[in-house]
């Protein structure tokens, strides 16, 4: 038992209120985000869509930079995501955001799939301590 690692044997610590203020931030940047997004993707077809995911792109990269480990990046991933969502409801007047067509499915899909790379690119942050390398 003693040629365990140190670090599988560290308790995990709860979150500080810093780190958990950060994400709630970033949640509601996320939905901002998202609901921008939606309104620029159809206005200029390629260069609003592209412009959008780079948006949630750059967010979700920069908020996990920003805390150190993949926390942030999810939770602005995750308040894009639930903004969107909403917003693909139609309400019972008949209005609607999202039109049926291609732009808006590429926004939808593809903001999803940019949201799940870049959350799972984002450094992951290392324990205190010492390096830890193997065969030391």
């Amino acid at each position: 038992m003693s040629d365990r690692s140190p670090m599988l044997a560290q308790p995990m610590r709860p979150p500080s209120a810093g780190r958990i203020t950060a994400c709630a931030g970033f949640f509601l940047l996320g939905a901002v985000v998202g609901a921008a997004g939606a309104l620029v993707q159809p206005g200029w077809f390629p260069g609003g869509l592209l412009l959008a995911l780079a948006g949630e792109a750059g967010l979700v990269l920069g908020a996990a930079r920003v805390t150190r480990g993949r926390s942030g990046g999810v939770a602005a991933a995750a308040g894009w995501m639930l903004a969107v969502v909403l917003l693909t409801a139609s309400r019972p007047e008949g209005d609607f955001l999202f039109a049926a067509g291609a732009g808006s499915y590429l926004f939808l899909l593809g903001g999803i799939g940019v949201a799940v790379i870049c959350a799972t690119l984002a450094p992951r942050r290392q324990p205190d301590g010492d390096p830890v390398r193997l065969g030391k």
